[in-house]
């Protein structure tokens, strides 16, 4: 049976691209097959090694020899990105940092942007608005009513509805007559609390 070479280069093999030279170990005449780096600045640029003195080289190389400890620190972090520049999230080399994000420059075809605005601004709708009483939240609703309200607003507002839902314009219908009850005493509420507002101002 034919056996299949192993053409994989084993580790510890020669470099295939070393210069047909000897070792630069001085006094060494053994083969150079074997890169290490001249220094920190020039790592592009090889000394040429036998194995015996790479590995003697490789033994002895310290990368960070003459660096501070901030100096390290800085060269490590520049490592993390690739020794690229890089930006807080959300800025760009072409963006100055004090420049506003525009949504505008934003493709947004499902509108999640504009949702976003329009819920901000609702909310900021909602927060310009003056408190509503407690008392008068769900009178309001029944009324269909906004706060703050006037009188002559809440008075005509109750004619509308009492006019709609008279039992006398429903053909005598109880559910009409039931929810006709239920703005009454709508009704009731914020108008004493408006007449309450008033006595309030004129004193």
């Amino acid at each position: 049976m034919m056996k299949r070479r192993n053409t994989r280069h084993r580790a510890f093999d020669p470099d295939p691209d070393a210069p047909q030279r000897c070792c630069d170990m001085p006094d060494c005449d053994k083969p150079a097959g074997y890169r290490a780096p001249r220094s920190r600045e020039t790592l592009n640029q090889y000394y040429w090694f036998c194995l015996e003195h790479v590995r003697e080289y490789n033994a002895r190389w310290d990368y960070y020899k003459g660096m501070s400890p901030g100096q390290i620190e800085a060269h490590l972090r520049a490592d993390i990105a690739w020794d690229r520049p890089s930006w807080a999230f959300g800025q760009s080399s072409a963006r100055p940092r004090s420049q506003n994000f525009n949504e505008e420059e934003i493709l947004d075809p499902l509108d999640i942007l504009g949702q976003n605005r329009r819920a901000r601004a609702e909310r900021r709708r909602q927060a310009a608005r003056p408190h509503i009483p407690d008392a008068l939240r769900e009178p309001l609703a029944t009324l269909g009513l906004d706060w703050p309200i006037t009188m002559d607003e809440a008075k005509a507002r109750y004619r509308s509805l009492a006019r709609k839902h008279h039992p006398d314009t429903n053909n005598g219908d109880r559910e009409a007559e039931e929810r006709l009850k239920v703005i009454n005493v709508a009704f009731t509420i914020v108008r004493s609390h408006l007449a309450g507002e008033g006595l309030e101002k004129a004193g």
